[in-house]
């Protein structure tokens, strides 16, 4: 079982316009909205590649029992603490494919320090039965600095966060190259540096390190020391929860008894199947396994 842990959950929404045109009106052509935030994004993406998966979250408000909702929709298990403050909502915006996406991020109102006490009793009293536990995305405000840290040493965990938590010396730590860059103070960029900064990683937890490019691909240092580097030329216009779909592809592998290669060739085709649908954590398990089949991995 995967315990997905989303410690700040959002409503993510989409909007898909024709151009994004600053201090206009503009009417959406298209809208899709799910239950986000990276921990909630790494859980859906994971159940729809056939991972047996729960999801422990902290919900507060309308937004977060419309998140309930969802989740119960889906058939993903959800276990809940519910806080006083109302659950985040962020917005993206697709214009033309030049334009990218833009993004809007909420921070969220803050948790009370016994909800986040409370919620953390919740994923320790979760962890013991999981064979992973996901820990992704930022910490809510209001919870301590270092609230992940208890989290990380209770279970098999798979990190992917900019907070503190590789000093607890995760079992596998995901980062993209720009968290990548302030954890280790030095420019990461590309697929040299990725892989120079996966090597580090690793030497720091002992565990497995990837680092993820972009278009440049991702490289991987498993707790053996073994390196390798992989990526799918295919681009996609919809790249937001492409990382979580990475992390998601990589322990639903695992979980399945598959192999560091295997797993890294899985993540990069969920995240590449992720920014080819809208919504954050979308995809289609076909197209993921059909991209992870034509991944290119290297030593």
């Amino acid at each position: 079982m995967i315990l997905c842990v989303a410690a700040n959950p959002s409503i993510d929404r989409l909007f898909e316009v024709d151009r994004l045109l600053p201090g206009t009106i503009h009417r959406p052509a298209d809208f899709v909205q799910v239950a986000g935030g990276k921990g909630l994004n790494v859980a859906r993406a994971a159940a729809a590649l056939g991972g047996r998966v729960q999801a422990a979250a902290l919900l507060g408000g309308h937004a977060g029992r419309w998140i309930a909702d969802r989740l119960e929709a889906e058939g993903i298990e959800l276990h809940a603490v519910w806080a006083a403050a109302e659950t985040r909502s962020s917005l993206s915006v697709a214009g033309a494919i030049d334009d990218g996406l833009t993004e809007f991020y909420e921070h969220g109102f803050p948790v009370e320090a016994e909800e986040w006490e409370e919620f953390s009793r919740l994923v320790l009293s979760l962890a013991p039965r999981a064979e992973w536990t996901t820990i992704s995305g930022s910490l809510p405000a209001g919870a301590p600095g270092d609230g992940y840290l208890p989290l990380i040493r209770a279970a098999s965990a798979a990190l992917d966060t900019r907070e503190a938590g590789i000093e607890a010396r995760p079992q596998v730590v995901k980062l993209n190259a720009e968290e990548a860059s302030s954890a280790l103070g030095r420019r990461v960029r590309g697929a040299a540096d990725a892989a120079d900064a996966a090597r580090t990683l690793h030497e720091a937890t002992g565990g497995a390190a990837i680092v993820t490019a972009g278009r440049d691909g991702a490289a991987l240092v498993a707790p053996d020391g073994q390196a390798m580097t992989g990526r799918v030329d295919v681009d996609g216009r919809y790249p937001v929860g492409s990382g979580d779909a990475f992390l998601c592809g990589l322990v639903v592998a695992l979980d399945g008894g598959a192999g560091w290669r295997d797993a890294l060739a899985l993540a990069l085709g969920a995240a590449t199947a992720n920014a080819e649908l809208p919504g954050a954590g979308v995809l289609d398990a076909g197209r993921a396994r059909e991209l992870a089949a034509a991944a290119v991995i290297s030593p």
